[in-house]
């Protein structure tokens, strides 16, 4: 612990403090100062200037030529096939077989020029005799039939017309009501009812009630408003004349003007100055994006 100011740990809560790496180095000003400062001291690289791109071996970075494959053979692939040939030509027995004659073509669509048979009689296109056609007879004349559909049109059908009826007026609605008629009078009782029938949950109509409504109650009788409290005087305000106060003026007091002394530092019994215990103390974090470049 040094023997003024605070300790280490108090400070950066750090048991010592690391030495620091630029302590007695001489301050570079930063201001006017050159970008590249070895550059222009002592002996530069001296590249012997520029070269313009040429056929000769100046243009090039190595004094002479440097093959890839230094001491390979050169082949020409012409001759290599040539030789290949050669060589195959020398391994047949004889002459090159030449047909007797060569291939025929065919001359025309349906001709038969090049082939083995020649042409067949089957696929002949001569046409062949055949008897003179006899159309059949007629078939049974009759009168053209008659126009209409039969429905509606007299005298279309093959059998006799149809004999007329007339209709009566609204007969479907008075046959409607005998066969209603004749339905109820079969009809011993009513309509069969189950009390268990499945009903809606909730009604079509929110508003029905089947239950009678209750009696319309009497309003209560109307008890009479109480006048509303007044004081008998109205507050004060306050101000520099003290009339929102109990007493009009408060009581004077006759105490001198006595200067307070300063309280003296509560020291042990080594007349030493207390400190409390310090609270704990933070120390360096590294970053994120430190912790990531040096993963």
């Amino acid at each position: 612990m040094p023997a003024e100011g605070k300790s280490d740990m108090e400070r950066i809560g750090l048991f010592s403090e690391m030495g620091y790496v630029t302590i007695g180095d001489r301050y570079v000003s930063h201001y006017m100062r050159p970008f590249n400062e070895a550059a222009s001291k002592n002996r530069q690289m001296l590249p012997g200037g520029t070269k313009t791109l040429s056929a000769l071996q100046a243009g090039y970075f190595e004094p002479q030529f440097v093959r890839i494959f230094d001491g390979e053979a050169y082949s020409n692939p012409v001759q290599l096939r040539r030789r290949y040939r050669l060589a195959e030509s020398k391994k047949n027995l004889g002459k090159a077989f030449l047909p007797s004659n060569g291939d025929k073509l065919p001359c025309g669509l349906g001709s038969y020029y090049g082939t083995i048979g020649g042409s067949y009689a089957y696929f002949s296109p001569q046409l062949k005799a055949k008897e003179r056609y006899i159309p059949p007879g007629k078939n049974l004349y009759t009168n053209p039939g008659k126009k209409g559909t039969g429905y509606g049109y007299a005298n279309l059908t093959i059998g006799e017309q149809y004999p007329h009826e007339s209709d009566g007026y609204e007969v479907e609605r008075i046959n409607a009501k005998k066969a209603q008629e004749e339905h109820k009078r079969l009809v011993k009782g009513g309509p069969f009812k189950l009390n268990l029938y499945p009903q809606k949950y909730f009604d079509m109509n929110p508003y029905f009630n089947d239950k009678p409504l209750p009696p319309v109650k009497k309003p209560p009788a109307e008890k009479p408003i109480a006048p509303p409290f007044k004081p008998s005087s109205p507050a004060k305000k306050s101000g520099g004349m003290k009339g929102g106060t109990f007493d009009p003026y408060p009581s004077h007091s006759a105490d001198p003007y006595v200067i307070k002394k300063s309280k003296a530092v509560t020291t042990n019994k080594e007349r030493q100055i207390f400190h409390p215990p310090p609270g704990p103390k933070s120390r360096p974090v590294t970053s994120i994006i430190t912790l990531n470049v040096t993963r």
